[in-house]
């Protein structure tokens, strides 16, 4: 299966670039939308699906599939995923946002922010993006940012998190938490906190785990986004992270400079202005390519590239 694709143009001299037809996925891709931004895909059958974040025009947030032929061109359902529950007597949320999704031996997994007193994170599978069903909640309020990994560890599941509190979080570590079930999460470990201001000043206010990691020679490739508040606000730019392939929580190397910073118009202009903010990543490890899922401005979706051996190299030299 092909990722999509675009060669670095010969001007750029970083290690991440981004698609010259950015945005891929604008505002009002379906009727009902305010906005489409911070959302995640996954191979499927002969092309591609994923779970996208649609505020509305109240700005309700919720979550709805889509899908995809080239990973570029999408078609998004117009009415949210309508989840069945998968456990007795489980409350729903009030809302959903920001959600990943990755493929876990026989299923397609979906982790969400939820409303459930105050966010905290939430979980559903779905065999076929048709049918969907919700777990219960993971964790206690107050939580965002839930990431799990494409496999088990040493026989648990594994998902990154980040603590936090029940407004606009001026604070935030990535945590490690596993599980035997999927249900019952414990050993939480704690995995980075934000920079210091003097070493790095961009991810300094908090930050938090971006798309699903994946395994290359140097251990799991992980994009994550960090955030310095400046006197205009946050503002949200992309890292990336090497981490331990047999004790994930264990970091390895995670970047002093950032990968890519709002610097564009779609990513300095829009709800939220001055955001990228990484939710998924497609990878082809024969050809060294990979192909990173980011939201700009709480606004739209949009595409970057770059070479995985590039990019490790860089995680390496450029280490906190």
């Amino acid at each position: 299966m092909k990722i999509p694709w675009q060669e670095k143009p010969q001007t750029c001299n970083d290690v991440v670039w981004r698609y010259t037809e950015n945005p891929i996925i604008q505002r009002d891709a379906i009727p009902s939308s305010n906005s489409i931004f911070n959302s995640a895909v996954v191979p499927f059958n002969e092309g591609f699906a994923g779970v996208f974040r649609c505020d509305n025009k109240a700005v309700q947030m919720n979550i709805f599939a889509g899908f995809s032929e080239d990973g570029i061109n999408w078609k998004i359902n117009e009415n949210p995923i309508d989840f069945k529950a998968a456990d007795e007597g489980q409350v729903i949320g009030d809302y959903k946002y920001d959600p990943r999704v990755v493929f876990i031996e026989d299923r397609y997994w979906i982790t969400w922010c939820e409303g459930h007193n105050g966010p905290t994170i939430g979980i559903g599978y779905t065999f076929d993006f048709i049918e969907f069903f919700q777990c219960e909640s993971a964790f206690l309020p107050f939580n965002r940012n839930g990431v799990l990994f494409p496999k088990k560890i040493n026989g648990k599941y594994a998902m990154m998190s980040r603590p936090s509190d029940n407004g606009h979080t001026p604070f935030g570590d990535i945590y490690m938490s596993y599980s035997p079930d999927m249900k019952y999460w414990g050993e939480h470990r704690h995995m980075m906190s934000p920079a210091d201001f003097k070493d790095s000043a961009w991810q300094c206010t908090k930050i938090g785990a971006g798309s699903v990691p994946f395994l290359t020679e140097a251990g799991w490739l992980m994009f994550y986004h960090g955030v310095i508040n400046t006197c205009n606000g946050f503002r949200y730019a992309m890292g990336s992270a090497i981490l331990d392939e047999e004790n994930p929580h264990i970091v390895k190397y995670r970047t002093q400079p950032y990968l890519l910073t709002p610097s564009e118009l779609y990513e300095q202009n829009g709800d939220v202005p001055n955001v990228i903010f990484p939710c998924a990543s497609l990878q082809d490890l024969q050809e060294d390519k990979v192909t990173i899922f980011y939201g700009a401005a709480d606004t739209v979706v949009a595409i970057a590239f770059g070479r995985i051996s590039e990019i490790i190299d860089f995680t390496k030299k450029n280490s906190l």
